[in-house]
């Protein structure tokens, strides 16, 4: 079976870069699913948004908190040009939390305050690339 070469930078540096069956990722669209041989596609990536890339082969999945960015499809090529982005197993999942909290009391003082709504978005997405249940 053909396999996708796949490649996830940010601007501090390649995060991963490896074959994989499948990506999966959530952009201003809806989340969509790459296979091999899917049609070119370009699309815009989320802020705080779970990119799962299934490797296969009895290997575990690839799974990392995205913010921002772009995917790019073609010719079995995945390219994910993140703005920020952090493996789940990277996360510290203790200081994701606090985050999480800090950027909730925030939001509840001042329901206005779009910069708290991004940082929840961004704790939620780190806490769920991470595997932890996120309420």
């Amino acid at each position: 079976m053909a396999k996708l070469r796949v490649g996830v930078v940010s601007p501090e540096r390649e995060i991963w870069s490896g074959e994989a069956d499948m990506v999966i990722a959530k952009t201003i669209d809806g989340e969509i699913g790459i296979m091999p041989k899917h049609a070119p596609v370009l699309g815009v990536l989320v802020e705080g948004g779970v990119l799962t890339v299934k490797r296969g082969g009895g290997e575990p999945d690839l799974v990392a908190a995205v913010h921002g960015g772009f995917l790019s499809v073609a010719d079995n090529e995945v390219s994910i040009l993140a703005e920020l982005a952090e493996l789940g197993s990277e996360v510290d999942v203790a200081a994701a939390k606090d985050a999480l909290q800090r950027a909730q009391a925030s939001i509840d003082a001042n329901q206005e305050d779009a910069d708290a709504a991004i940082e929840v978005k961004r704790a939620r997405a780190r806490l769920r690339a991470a595997g932890e249940e996120v309420g």
